[in-house]
């Protein structure tokens, strides 16, 4: 129906009645308004469902554990020393254990190609005929003597067995500042997360730790970590992150300006794909990974990527080519708000095209059979030397999925009044989006880390700018056409949203960030009547260690199938 409406409306935009200019402002009110109640109830239904989760759910090692950085050692003392007495002294009943963290990243890299060279052992045994199992030991197997495959690899991983070993021997003097502390109870756990540890608030600086499963090693492995930093250090670590972001954001803004002035806006889409390619350059990625779990790097990527896209897709194509192919305005600024009024409307046909192009056939589509991956894989599996049994199964790319649905979502939001042809379109996407989703979710992906719902908040955070964005070009537009009481009537629009926004931060953020006492203590009751809590501490003391420095065996891949392949570790 409001579809319908929305149609009849515009029509009217330029020729428009007192009753036709009011009417118009009640359509973005009422717009508005629905937005908004729909905005509330998500976001109390999802609160609901996170509190459901949460009381539903085993006692996981998160819960119990936080991440100290920042720990003073003192000389003659180790980081693990330090840790423990510092956590006997002043948190004696609820205190269970603590792992420190190391510096790991050799022994990650041998362990690495440990087990590739033991994948490449079994595919070629279980692939490669015994006769064709030699080959000439000089360049690219053409000269030199021949030598069985298998013995000359099986040497090479008894080598790294031996690297393997030392480096686990000697990797127990490479610690970092900086430690995994796990309590026998949620509410220890919680009060050490959010009381200051020590008189100087830059040491014993805690945070929450992510699941053990969720922890990105290879960031506490470099040698550029910020855990062994100053606090200053640390700080402009992080200025440098929004800084080079802000950068890369205006870097790509001016090629785009360029190609909008030169080239017609339907053309805009042949440079789209490249985007994903720019972001996933290693100095991006490293600007972007500064975070110590998956879900902190897909979290942080998911909002730069987000606002990334608006500027880059929206603003450049809504804004750049007008204003280019007019430069002369900038000698007559009265004339701007008259070419910006303009601009917004006159780039629709634009992205309906580009709902159909890059919604329908190249997101859904795309998602739905998955091409690129399967080539990929074919094209790897030849060379990875892994067997057909060792499929991994995929996770969803939050990051990356999470702020194309926001986009047409502003779509919708910011054109529903200037051109509601485009609402069938994105009807058809959110409808097909959601079948095709569900079963990837259902039946394709298998989550990294349990999320809990703490992507809302960027979810609601983009609807929120989406409706102010509509609202300040409805008022642009109606002040610039001359409908001084529309343009009046719509004036409140932005400042009730935002008021409305700060009601939704205070009433349900805080959920999404800390579990209450009430919560956590009613959970720690249930504990105390759980036969199993036993076996959970014993299994919580060494959730946290680091893999590489964990216990691996794995039949030799020759024909003795007892020895064991990287013996016990450290």
């Amino acid at each position: 129906m409001w579809i319908l409406i929305f149609l009849i409306c515009p029509t009217s935009l330029w020729t428009p009645s007192v009753f036709q200019m009011s009417m118009m402002a009640q359509n973005v009110y009422i717009f508005s308004g629905v937005v908004c109640y729909l905005l509330h109830y998500e976001y109390g239904y999802i609160s609901s469902k996170r509190y459901a989760h949460y009381y539903s759910s085993k006692p996981q090692p998160h819960q119990f554990t936080i991440l100290v950085r920042g720990i003073p050692v003192s000389s003659g003392s180790s980081c693990s020393e330090t840790v423990e007495r510092f956590f006997t002294e002043y948190y004696p009943s609820t205190y269970l254990s603590h792992a420190v963290v190391r510096r790991t990243n050799e022994l990650q890299r041998l362990t690495s190609d440990a087990e590739k060279l033991y994948r490449r052992l079994v595919h070629l045994k279980s692939e490669t005929k015994p006769q064709q199992r030699s080959r000439r030991d000089g360049f690219c197997g053409l000269f030199g003597r021949k030598v069985d495959v298998l013995d000359q690899y099986g040497k090479k991983l008894e080598n790294l067995e031996d690297n393997v070993r030392m480096e686990q021997l000697s990797v127990a003097g490479k610690e970092v500042p900086a430690a995994f502390v796990s309590f026998k109870s949620r509410l220890g756990a919680a009060i050490a997360l959010h009381i200051q540890q020590g008189t100087n608030p830059t040491e014993w600086v805690t945070e929450r730790a992510p699941e053990p499963q969720d922890v990105h090693w290879p960031f506490f492995s470099s040698s550029f970590t910020f855990f062994s930093s100053s606090f200053i250090k640390r700080w402009i670590s992080k200025l440098v992150v929004v800084v080079a972001c802000a950068a890369l954001t205006i870097l790509f803004l001016i090629p785009v300006v360029i190609v909008q002035g030169l080239t017609n806006l339907e053309q805009l889409e042949t440079w789209f794909p490249f985007l994903k390619s720019i972001l996933n350059l290693t100095v991006v990625s490293e600007v972007i990974t500064g975070c110590i779990s998956f879900s902190q790097i897909e979290k942080s990527a998911c909002t730069k990527m987000l606002w990334f896209t608006i500027w880059n897709i929206f603003l450049a194509n809504t804004l750049s080519g007008s204003v280019l192919y007019r430069f002369n305005i900038f000698l007559e600024p009265k004339k701007i708000p008259g070419i910006l009024a303009d601009a917004v409307p006159a780039q629709a046909s634009f992205f309906i095209a580009y709902v159909v192009t890059s919604g329908w056939t190249s997101l859904l589509s795309s998602e739905l059979f998955r091409l690129l991956p399967l080539i990929s894989s074919i094209i790897k599996r030849p060379f990875s030397g892994k067997d057909d049994d060792e499929f991994e199964v995929p996770s969803i790319p939050y990051h990356s999925d999470i702020p194309k649905v926001l986009f047409f979502g502003l779509l919708g939001i910011t054109y529903f009044f200037l051109a509601p042809l485009i609402l069938p379109f994105l009807l058809v996407y959110c409808c097909l989006g959601y079948i095709i989703y569900r079963n990837q979710l259902l039946n394709v992906y298998a989550p990294k880390y349990e999320t809990g719902g703490r992507f809302w908040p960027t979810v609601h955070n983009s609807t929120i700018f989406s409706l102010v964005l509509m609202h300040v070009i409805a008022i642009g537009i109606f002040g610039l056409k001359k409908l001084s009481l529309a343009s009046s009537l719509t004036v409140p629009l932005p400042i009730l949203t935002l008021l409305f926004n700060e009601y939704c931060r205070k009433r349900f953020l805080p959920i999404f960030k800390d579990y209450p006492v009430e919560c956590l203590i009613k959970k720690d009751r249930e504990d105390q009547n759980d036969p199993t809590i036993a076996v959970f501490y014993d299994k919580l003391r060494t959730a946290y260690k680091d893999p590489a420095l964990m216990p691996k065996r794995h039949p030799r891949s020759t024909d003795d199938h007892n020895s064991p392949l990287l013996q016990a570790g450290v």
